[in-house]
Order: C-alpha cells, then sequence, then structure tokens
C-alpha cells in the first residue's frame, strides 16, 4: 500500500473520531522490536508553535516503558475492517503477546522515527516526544477518579511532536 504525505490537519476529523473505536499506537524497545497498543484518548493541536499529538498511558502498560526508553511513537488511524484487531490490542500485553504476529499486522518502518507504521492502517502520525507530565490525582475533578482511575493508575500525559503524516493514497477507506 503506497503512502502520501499529507498535513497534519488534513484528516483531523477522521482521527479524532477514530479515538472512539480506537487507534492504534505503536512504540518499539532499544533492540527494535515493536508493539502496539489501542488509545481511546487523545487529542491534537498547536503547542509552543508546534503540531502535537497528545496521548495518555498509564504506567501499568508495556508501552509506557518502551516510550520511556525511546522517546518516539506513532498514532495510526486503522480502517473499520480492522476492528477485531484494534479490539485485541487493547486486552492484550505486549509483554505477552506479538500483537504485530497474532494480528497479521505489517509493521513498515517509520520515515524519520524508529516506531513503526502500521501497513494496514490508512492515516499515520510519527511523533516525537517534546514533554511528558502526570496527571494528578488532586487536580482532577472528582467524579473522574472512580470512574477513570479505581485502581490508582493515573496516565502520564505524553506531548508528541508531529514530525510527519502519511495516508494511504486510498484513504476513503476511513469511511
Amino acid at each position: 500500500m503506497s503512502k502520501v504525505e499529507v498535513g497534519y490537519t488534513d484528516y483531523l476529523k477522521e482521527t479524532l473520531d477514530g479515538l472512539e473505536d480506537g487507534l492504534l499506537l505503536t512504540s518499539v524497545d532499544k533492540k527494535g522490536e515493536p508493539n502496539v497498543m489501542t488509545i481511546g484518548w487523545g487529542s491534537i493541536g498547536r503547542i509552543w508553535g508546534k503540531p502535537m499529538f497528545v496521548v495518555l498511558v498509564r504506567p501499568s502498560r508495556f508501552t509506557y516503558g518502551l516510550i520511556e526508553e525511546t522517546g518516539e511513537f506513532t498514532v495510526n488511524v486503522p480502517p473499520k475492517e480492522l476492528a477485531e484487531a484494534v479490539a485485541f490490542c487493547g486486552s492484550v500485553s505486549g509483554r505477552d503477546h506479538d500483537k504485530f504476529k497474532e494480528k497479521g499486522l505489517t509493521p513498515l518502518p517509520g520515515r524519520l522515527v524508529k516506531s513503526p507504521l502500521i501497513e494496514e492502517c490508512v492515516l499515520h502520525y510519527e511523533c516525537k516526544v517534546v514533554h511528558k507530565n502526570d496527571v494528578i490525582p488532586g487536580e482532577l475533578a472528582p467524579d473522574i477518579i472512580p470512574e477513570f482511575y479505581p485502581k490508582d493508575d493515573y496516565h502520564r500525559v505524553y506531548f508528541g511532536e508531529i514530525i510527519s503524516v502519511y495516508a494511504s493514497r486510498d484513504i476513503k477507506a476511513l469511511a
């Protein structure tokens, strides 16, 4: 599948809508072994004059350690046909599963980062972490904690500068 460079806001609505069903975040360890996890929370915007993809990852997740090691990630927007793979990647850990292999996902080398793209996805954001901070429980609205943090596993918020964006030539697959 051929990928073409696009602007980071060209498919903003489709990307943000995709968060409802899940996007696929990839990371890689220092040896180059890739991992993928499903994310349902994130945002795109401009911060410090740079395009940013902000993602949240819990410290208990395998991906957390990989992003901490490498300081980068990709966010991949899957077509509807990957719904089962997206669900799987959000339900098992990369500590115990090779999710790429088990779901037939093809890692493509990132163009500007070591984290891979996912060939079967239709849109890809390559990101380098420029800032991170932890969710502070005392600063959250009280109704958020019981619903989203019953086990006190508060997210780290990663601000990933979007350094490149690629789309499949047939981006209509998002519809």
